[in-house]
């Protein structure tokens, strides 16, 4: 790069000879004995000029007084305007709404819309005055929409040239707006390619006249105005402009005309002017004036400045250029940045053109840019960690700009010529030391694999990272690239790569495949808390088998692994899925209520039984549940023994038949009606019996009907008859009634509607809980028989609507029984009997005198129940039953259930006694009168039975007897069972879990010693009729413990064995494999010795015994035949080993399954690394040797033509080295401080002279920039 800092004779001479024969004249008569004058030189004060002085008053001081008079003083920001709508322009003129209506509508919302705040008045003559406050925009928003939404709108049309029209428009639009708020008016101003020059206005008579003139206005204005375009060559621009348009400025403010220059990106010549006619042409004459003497008195030279160098000259955004002309009045021209040419031409008065071309060169030179090789990829190490690096040169030399391009191999330099050479120098020497100590390579892995490199949250490639010690670059994914690039220490480089490669063969080989599951048996193969799914993981452990989330209702399994693996893992799920598909099979058994009990048998020894033989799952109703139905599920054969065995079980507890009907299948949805109503009460009718239809669609006529024998007899009539009707004749009518009076119509045991029915022949259905109708009653039949079926019911219907009242006398004793617990009898007489009213008279009346008020029928019924009550109530009996009040829980049962059922069976009335407090005190003795006892004191009989112990019935003499004997039996009993103190452990279980599922079995309670007692005596508590039970289940739970004890001890035989330690991992096994295998195959427990160990050949096997010896013979086996092995050493190159050794081990692994021998390579930084170690069996060994060594010559062959082709690269050539050039002299000046008196040149080394900005000690930089606190 050549560098001039001062124009001399030879580099004039040289620049001369591209000019022109009168340029290069005028140039060397302006630069004549430049060689050795030093006028030519700049002074100090051309070159740094000093800042103007600060203008002072005439007497130095300045007027502060008058300073607060000039302040102008502050306007409300809030102003009020009046407007008036003359009536004739008011749209809205009726008087009578002022106020109100659509007028004061449209003020309030111009009020929400402006914010201005309006206030209306009316004036005599019938104007509209409307008063406006608010700030000025606002006001005038509101006048706008006052006019146009109150008064009405006129219109009228201005026409002016169209090239005034923008001039109305304004810039942006904003004189239009002001003009229309202004005169409360809309304008409308024609397109710019519309032909018409007619402006239509339209607004109040007022508005109209106001924007009529001022548009005339602006138009008025436009045609005094003038504009002149003035040609002057581009080169004269910056002449006229001036140095930052300060010439251009002092014309315009001469001529008061506006004058626009093109800027020099511009490439137009035309200069426009434009103002009133007088100062556009004293404008136009200034500028030709300018002109015409630029043109005369200037000449031209060009020079060659390199391009890189033209942006210094220029300066930024052109202030260089800017300060050249101010200086020198010399204007230079800079070639455009797409053009190649690189010659500056410079403008101006001869004697000018030495000064500005000294500044030129000055600038060019002041910066350098020059380059570094260094490969892209040591960029960010040269950068270092958060630029650490490049801080410390930055910080040195702040002027010079490092720039770093990716993908390019050079670092760019950019600064200040006497600054560049160090710089240089630093980043070579950074370079040079990290190409010797830095390495890099690529690999090339398919782009899926990438994250799976990367691990979750990067934990392999950190890993890697951190291992290596390397920088491991993996291509984005939107990159599509499969290249990884590795960089860092070289070893480290190596072993990355290999391990990086490793990991992507393992996953070339892996597959992903989707498994489709129904998601009903996704929480069965995953198992309780994921037992199942991880013995499927166990046995598939390099498998990854993901369940979709329950919530996405997904059927698909993924596995993910080795292909081989994958494939056996979902051929077993898929065995597994098939085994559940077919276990999956589901019957369900109607069982009559009351024999479920008998089902499920003593302590659910009946449905376990059947459980366990037919390997199903059997699942009951609730007990509070109304349903009968068994589900039975499993294999289809195995649910149909279970179905059969449950069926077996009903049919001896009762007089169960079964017994088929053909029916044909088309008629067997009309029978069963609309959601099994019809069905359903044909079961209802004949004693609840189960009738079974074929599925829909089968084609199957076959009925099943099930239950006692007269039931299923009567129930098959019945359908056999519809039936029929069904296929003759069937009709179907249906009738309204209150729901209430269905019971009523239906009678006690269905006798009322039973008689309708017999004498009719039809069928009535009424509706059930879950019908959304609940008046509806359906007739079904033959039509003669639906119309007398429906006679007599409306008949019935409407005697239940003919209401009447009825007395009756009730003695007032039984009152009470009537209205107690809420008047609970009461309603259920009510419900029974077509909802009549019951009124008793009020309580303390002592009137017997009872109303009821219902239909007739319905009243003579409830009339005949409350009756039957009373004649019950009159026979009732009170009796006592004592209980020790410890046992009355126990008696009440869960809720009082056990109670409730007694009272119902015997229709009684039970009253438990309060329970006594055994902290309360003794009853008070009696208190003595005139010194006497009153009354005698009674010794208490210890026959008495306490009070607290006494449980009162009520009811007739012999039930309440028969709930007595029930009570009683249900006092539990307590007994006493032997069972070994020792055993009392394994009984209670872990944290009680089997002490609690016997208690729950046998519905007992079971009381254990305290262990420090000793005992061996556990007490059983319960009714009499489980304690045998429990008894039983608790002797034979003690003979299975005692049974596994006796196991126990057999197992424990222990068995020593001494094999030396050198073949202790040959028995163990790749794995543990053999040892596994042989511990399962015995059955046995096989310890080896521990590293501390004594005695370190000792294996334990611990057993059965004749386990124990069987192991002990197999591991002898492996011994001996392990002692007939030798070990022979032999010598494979090192270069050789990864490619017989193979991807994973593979090539090992098939050459010692294949010659039966165990091979062992030499660990990393080994004394001898082509050692290879060979055992097995003397005539094995001798032949891995074999293939050994043949491989080893095969691949040898591979390794040296390999190395040979690395030989034969040629080497880079070395970085071209620049010319460098002598010193310079620099840029000179004449008449400084230091020449002329007694100052000396400022010392630029030092911190004196050139204070550096803020603290004195220097900020470290940052490539990153500045920090921002």
């Amino acid at each position: 790069m050549s560098s001039v800092a001062v124009l001399t004779q030879e580099s004039f001479n040289e620049h001369r000879s591209g000019l022109l024969p009168e340029q290069a004249g005028a140039a060397s008569a302006g630069l004549s004995g430049s060689g050795g004058d030093e006028e030519v030189l700049p002074t100090y004060k051309d070159a740094f000029p000093p800042l103007p002085e600060k203008a002072s008053s005439p007497d130095g001081t300045q007027d502060s007084a008058n300073a607060w008079t000039k302040i102008k003083p502050l306007k409300s920001s809030v102003i009020t305007q009046v407007f008036h709508v003359p009536l004739e322009e008011r749209k809205y003129k009726d008087i009578n709404q002022f106020g109100e209506g659509d007028q004061a509508k449209i003020c309030v919302d111009i009020m929400h819309r402006t914010g201005a705040h309006l206030e209306l008045s009316m004036a005599k003559d019938q104007g509209l005055s409307i008063m406006v406050s608010g700030k000025l925009d606002a006001v005038m928003k509101a006048r706008k929409e006052i006019v146009s939404r109150l008064q009405t709108q006129a219109s009228a049309t201005v026409a002016i040239p169209k090239e005034h029209h923008r001039f109305v428009i304004g810039k942006n639009g904003e004189k239009l707006q002001e003009l229309e708020l202004k005169t409360a008016t809309k304008i409308q101003i024609p397109r710019p390619d519309d032909p018409s020059n007619h402006i239509k206005i339209s607004g109040t008579k007022e508005g109209l006249e106001k924007a009529k003139h001022e548009i005339l206005l602006i138009s008025a204005e436009q045609d005094k105005r003038a504009v002149e375009r003035v040609n002057i060559d581009k080169v004269y621009h910056p002449f006229i402009t001036g140095a930052f348009n300060k010439v251009v400025g002092e014309l315009m403010q001469e001529a008061g005309a506006r004058i626009n220059v093109p800027p020099p990106s511009v490439n137009k010549t035309e200069i426009v002017i434009t103002g009133e006619k007088e100062q556009v042409a004293l404008a136009v004459n200034l500028i030709k004036k300018i002109y015409e003497e630029k043109k005369k008195n200037t000449t031209t030279i060009a020079v060659e400045v390199k391009k890189s160098q033209h942006k210094y000259v220029i300066g930024p955004k052109g202030n260089t250029l800017q300060e050249i002309l101010e200086k020198t009045g010399v204007s230079v021209e800079i070639p455009p940045p797409d053009s190649s040419s690189e010659t500056v031409i410079l403008r101006g008065e001869p004697d000018r053109l030495g000064q500005a071309l000294t500044e030129v060169y000055a600038k060019a030179n002041s910066f350098t840019v020059s380059s570094v090789s260094a490969p892209s990829w040591l960029h960010r190490f040269i950068i270092g960690k958060k630029g650490q690096n490049l801080a410390k040169i930055t910080q040195q030399m702040p002027k010079v700009h490092i720039e770093f391009t990716e993908g390019e191999d050079r670092i760019t330099l950019e600064g200040p010529t006497k600054d560049m050479q160090l710089v240089q120098s630093q980043i070579e020497a950074i370079v040079t030391d990290l190409v010797s100590r830095m390495d890099y390579t690529e690999i090339s892995v398919d782009p899926k694999f990438h994250r799976h490199l990367i691990g979750k949250g990067g934990a392999n490639i950190n890993r890697i990272k951190d291992l290596h010690k390397v920088s491991v670059r993996i291509p984005p994914d939107n990159e599509k690239s499969n290249l990884i690039r590795i960089e860092g220490d070289p070893q480290g480089v190596q072993e990355a790569k290999k391990e990086l490669l490793e990991l992507a063969s393992r996953m070339e080989n892996e597959r992903t495949k989707d498994m489709i599951i129904e998601q009903r048996f996704h929480r069965a193969i995953i198992g309780q808390k994921g037992e199942k799914i991880k013995e499927v993981r166990d046995k598939f452990p390099e498998v990854i088998i993901n369940f979709p989330d329950p919530a996405q209702k997904s059927d698909i399994v993924q596995l993910r692994g080795p292909r081989n693996e994958v494939e056996k893992c979902s051929k077993f799920m898929q065995k597994m899925v098939a085994e559940m598909v077919e276990n999956s099979f589901s019957v369900s058994v109607p069982i009559f209520k009351q024999f479920h009990k008998n089902i499920i048998g003593k302590g659910g020894a009946n449905i376990k039984k059947i459980r366990e033989e037919t390997n199903t799952k059997i699942d009951l109703p609730a007990e509070n549940s109304n349903s009968e139905m068994i589900i039975i599920t499993g294999k289809k054969a195995n649910c149909e023994a279970a179905r059969n065995r449950v069926l077996a079980i009903q049919k001896e507890l009762a007089n169960i038949t079964e017994m088929e009907v053909s029916i044909p299948s088309k008629l067997h949805n009309s029978l069963i009606g609309s959601k099994g109503r019809f069905v359903r009460s044909i079961m209802e009718e004949c004693g609840g019996v189960h009738i079974h239809f074929p599925s829909e669609g089968s084609g199957i006529d076959t009925v099943t009907i099930r239950g006692p024998a007269e039931d299923v007899e009567k129930a098959r009539r019945q359908l056999l008859s519809l039936a029929e009707e069904k296929q003759t004749k069937s009709h179907t009518a249906e009738l309204r009634a209150k729901p209430e009076y269905h019971k009523f119509l239906i009678g006690k045991g269905g006798g009322n509607i039973r008689k309708v029915r017999d004498s009719t022949g039809a069928r009535i259905i009424f509706p059930t809980s879950e019908d959304k109708d609940q008046e509806l009653i359906t007739v079904v039949g033959t039509e003669e028989a639906v119309r007398d079926a429906q006679k007599e019911l409306e008949e019935l219907i409407k005697s239940l609507d003919n209401i009447v009242e009825d007395f009756m006398m009730v003695d007032p004793k039984h009152h009470r029984y009537f209205v107690a617990r809420r008047g609970q009898v009461l309603r259920d007489i009510a419900d029974e009997y077509g909802g009549v009213m019951v009124s008793f008279p009020r309580t303390g009346s002592q009137s017997d005198k009872v109303t009821l008020k219902g239909a007739k029928d319905c009243v003579e019924a409830a009339k005949k129940r409350m009756l039957d009550i009373i004649e019950d109530l009159d026979a009732q009996v009170t009796m006592e039953c004592v209980i020790a009040q410890k046992f009355h829980r126990s008696i009440m049962g869960p809720k009082g259930s056990r109670i409730q059922q007694i009272t119902r069976d015997h229709s009684v009335q039970i009253k438990f006694p309060d329970r006594e407090d055994p902290q309360a005190p003794p009853a008070e003795t009696p208190v003595q009168e005139n010194g006497e006892m009153d009354g005698e004191v009674k010794e208490s009989d210890p026959t008495t039975p306490k009070k607290c112990d006494v449980i009162v019935l009520s009811g007739r003499k012999e039930r309440c007897e028969a709930a007595v004997e029930a009570l009683k039996a249900l006092v539990p009993v307590t007994i006493e069972v032997e069972v070994p103190f020792e055993l009392h452990r394994y009984i209670i279980g872990q944290k009680g879990s089997g002490i609690r599922k016997m208690m729950d079995e046998y519905e007992v309670n079971i009381q254990v010693p305290a262990p420090e007692l000793q005992s061996d005596i556990i007490s059983v508590t319960g009714l009499v009729n489980h304690l045998d039970r429990a008894k039983e289940g608790l002797l034979e739970r003690v003979k299975e413990l005692q049974a596994e004890q006796e196991d126990r001890a057999l197992r424990s035989f222990k068995l020593t064995i001494t094999v030396d330690p050198k073949y202790h991992p040959k028995i163990i096994g790749r794995k543990g494999n053999i040892i596994t295998q042989i511990r399962f195959d015995h059955d046995v427990n096989i310890q080896f010795p521990e590293k501390n160990d004594e005695n370190q050949d000792q294996i334990t096997i611990t057993g059965y015994e004749q386990n124990t010896m069987a192991a002990r013979n197999a591991i002898q086996t492996i011994v001996d035949e392990l002692e007939e092995m030798i070990s022979e050493d032999i010598t494979l190159d090192s270069r050789v080993h990864a490619r017989i050794i193979g991807a994973r081990g593979k090539g090992i692994r098939k050459i010692m399954e294949e010659f039966k021998v165990d091979l062992r390579f030499p660990q990393s930084g080994a004394a001898d690394p082509n050692v290879v170690t060979v055992t097995g069996r003397p005539e094995f060994v001798d032949e891995a040797i074999d293939h050994l060594l043949n491989l080893e010559e095969e691949y040898m062959s591979d390794v040296v033509e390999n190395e040979s082709k690395q030989y034969m690269k040629p080497r880079g050539g070395g970085a071209m080295m620049e010319e460098t050039r002598g010193p310079s002299k620099g840029f000179v000046v004449r008449e400084a401080p230091w020449t002329t008196g007694s100052e000396k040149a400022p010392d630029m080394s030092s911190s004196e002279d050139f204070p550096s900005f803020g603290a004195p000690v220097a900020a470290k930089a940052s490539p990153w920039g500045p920090k921002r606190f």
